[in-house]
């Protein structure tokens, strides 16, 4: 299944789009005021999925940065902190090599995903500005009719999307 999205500047060209693609038998949805929101179509937010990625490596970068921090410690000899003791230079090794994991959680999991947003952030700021956005449902073969449809409403922008999860 494939996506055809536009950005109609206001209500009245969106409900006439809608209107025009219903006509012709082609699904749609109309988000913005007073119709379905960002969240409820299911447009992700990208710092949310930041967030959540950034939380899901810690779960495994910090303890694998205290081990490799212990064991880097360990292995070396090194007596980088005399007051610490023996054992307690392992442990504050273990303790910054927690702390690199840490970072790379955040620099990794939600750092790239704050930059590389996708597709998803233009859309909701779109939203958030007042315009709205026609999402028709169509298959490959009524695509071109779909758009053809489309542009008669003078839109902002038109991009279609190929549903690429295999379902």
């Amino acid at each position: 299944m494939n996506y055809l999205i536009a950005v109609l500047p206001d209500r009245i060209q969106a409900e006439a789009a809608y209107l025009a693609l219903e006509a012709e038998g082609i699904q749609s949805t109309i988000l913005g005021r007073g119709y379905k929101t960002a969240d409820e179509f299911g447009l992700v937010d990208p710092k949310d999925q930041a967030q959540k990625q950034a939380r899901l490596m810690s779960y495994w970068l910090i303890p694998f940065g205290f081990f490799a921090g212990f064991t880097f410690s360990l292995i070396t000899g090194l007596d980088t902190f005399a007051w610490a003791g023996e054992i307690g230079n392992h442990v504050v090794g273990g303790l910054l090599g927690a702390v690199g994991g840490a970072m790379g959680s955040v620099f990794v999991g939600g750092g790239v995903g704050l930059l590389v947003s996708g597709d998803a952030l233009p859309y909701r700021n779109r939203l958030d500005m007042g315009k709205y956005i026609v999402v028709a449902q169509v298959s490959e073969a009524i695509s071109r009719q779909a758009t053809r449809i489309l542009r008669k409403f003078d839109p902002e922008n038109i991009q279609g999307y190929a549903d690429t999860s295999g379902t």
